[in-house]
């Protein structure tokens, strides 16, 4: 079975920083575009960072140099470094492919920036 485990989201004040990490069991997941999404309440969910299975990245301009997608495909693991954190972060925060049908969604992870 085909499953995504987010974890690492918690209460943090603005400025602070949250690792957020995403493990993926029962797929290949070297090969994957793997990508970091947020849904806020009231909003759709929005794609916020990538990783191609080379290692490229790519960002949204809300969190370009805020926010570091990585991987260790050793560990089926995709994590999502997030500093200098604001307010407009706050969201449940998901993990999945990009390209192609995605895999059942997880129950992500809840980040809340809040003083």
């Amino acid at each position: 079975q085909v499953q995504l485990v987010e974890s690492g989201g918690g209460l943090v004040q603005p400025g602070g920083s949250l690792r957020l990490s995403c493990a993926l069991s029962g797929s290949i997941f070297t090969i994957y575009t793997m990508g970091w999404y947020r849904q806020a309440p009231g909003h759709q969910r929005e794609l916020v960072a990538h990783i191609t299975s080379d290692g490229s990245t790519g960002y949204v301009d809300s969190v370009k140099g805020r926010f570091t997608i990585s991987r260790d495909n050793a560990k089926n693991t995709v994590y999502l470094q997030m500093n200098s954190l604001k307010p407009e972060d706050t969201a449940e925060y998901y993990c999945n492919k990009v390209f192609g049908r995605p895999i059942s969604w997880g129950q992500g992870t809840q980040v809340t920036v809040s003083s």
